[in-house]
Parts: C-alpha cells; structure tokens; sequence
C-alpha cells in the first residue's frame, strides 16, 4: 500500500513504481492495495510493503513492523529523508498564524504527524493553540475547507503541499502563514516476518529505474536509512 501520496493523478506512477520494485524483489502482490484500512495493511503479519506516518509508528507500530527506510522527496529547508508541515490560509486573508489561530483549524486525524502532532507542538510552544478545530479526515479535504471558508487555517504535510499546488487549484486559492520544523519523513515498512534488508535493497533499484516523468510526479530522490530512535524522539502534543 503506498496510499500516503497516491491522489488520482499519481496512481500510474505508484503502480509503476510498485512494479519496479516487486521485480527487483521477485515477489509479492501483483497490485497495490487501495481498498482496506491502512490499520488492517500496516499490522499485517504477511505485509511485504507499506508506507505509514511518523506518529502511527511511535505510538503504535513501533516493534510490531520494521522499518524499510525513509524516501527522500528533496524537500526544501529539511535533510534528506525529512519532511515539515506547512500552515495555509487563504490568500485573501491576510492574518498571521498568531491571527488565525482565534478561528478554525482544520486537520486530516489526531493520529497524523504532519496533520496533527507537528503542528500543534509547534503552536503550544509558541503559546498559541488554536481555539476550534475541524477533523476532515485527509490533508486535501483540510485544504479545501479551508478555501471554502469552513475553516481559517491548517497543516499540511509538505509534499502533499507541493503536489496539491502541482494537480488541483489549491494552491491558487491558499498561501502558506508557517512551517514547523523537520522531522523524520513517512517511513516505508514491512512485517516483522520479512527480510527487511532485502526491500529495501528492491526499493534503491526501483527508484534508480523509475523514468525521469515519474520521478517528477513522485518527487523520489532516494531512500534514507533513518533509526527507529529518532522516530520515537519525536514529540507528541500534550
């Protein structure tokens, strides 16, 4: 399942990309998964390949999965293999994040690291946390109630960012008022049953065989080997 980054315009790709690495690895399901919750794929005792987030393997995954690695999606102002979230508003509002944080914030789920737990770390130390939230179920859907007036701002992963400004108008409608600072990016992983080593070794190939196009559209640079430590070191709210 690589469903964290897989709106309609990228699906080719992602399965392209699938393809690539289930040849290099020699096994695995001919299809990615799009139709199961991501809590039944990620405990899978038989998973072979899965993306998660940040805050779902600390709190929860962590032991129960290994780690593949991290992809680095070259993101600007944060290491390889890290990523931040971004604060938009619309862009006739003309407020600053000190502002917005009086009206709505709306968020994808409090089990996001991006949604949720970077942005409100960040907030709470400024000692501004916002008054009225908005749970929208995905980062799009916080952007979009946020340029349909439902709510006055939020926190996007950045590269969902980049790509909602690449595929949709939402980056016409919206500007960014903050970021926050990096951390560890949406980790690849597999069950404790697999050969861990081995993926990750089918996942270096795939990305070098990728063509130029989907690199582009995937924004895969290559893949980071970061520790379960500083996943774990990461703060959640309070």
């Amino acid at each position: 399942m690589l469903g964290m980054y897989d709106m309609p315009a990228l699906q080719p790709a992602n399965d392209r990309y699938w393809s690539l690495i289930r040849s290099h690895l020699g096994f695995g399901p001919e299809k990615l998964t799009r139709d199961a919750d991501v809590w039944d794929v990620w405990q899978n005792p038989k998973l072979v390949f899965a993306q998660t987030c940040g805050m779902p393997y600390r709190t929860h995954l962590h032991g129960k999965v290994q780690l593949v690695g991290t992809p680095d999606y070259g993101l600007h102002g944060c290491p390889p293999g890290y990523y931040r979230s971004v604060f938009v508003a619309r862009k006739d509002d003309l407020r600053g994040l000190d502002q917005l944080v009086s009206g709505t914030f709306a968020y994808n789920e409090n089990l996001s690291q991006s949604g949720w737990a970077a942005p409100m770390v960040h907030l709470t130390q400024g000692g501004c946390p916002p008054d009225t939230f908005l749970e929208t179920g995905g980062h799009a859907l916080s952007a979009q109630a946020v340029a349909e007036h439902r709510a006055d701002f939020a926190a996007l992963d950045a590269l969902t960012w980049e790509m909602l400004k690449e595929h949709t108008d939402l980056g016409a409608a919206l500007r960014e008022v903050g970021l926050t600072e990096p951390t560890p990016a949406l980790p690849y992983i597999t069950a404790n049953t697999q050969d861990a080593h081995e993926i990750a070794r089918a996942v270096r190939a795939a990305i070098r065989d990728l063509s130029s196009a989907d690199h582009a559209l995937l924004h895969l640079r290559g893949l980071i080997d970061i520790p379960a430590q500083r996943y774990l070191a990461v703060p959640n709210p309070n």
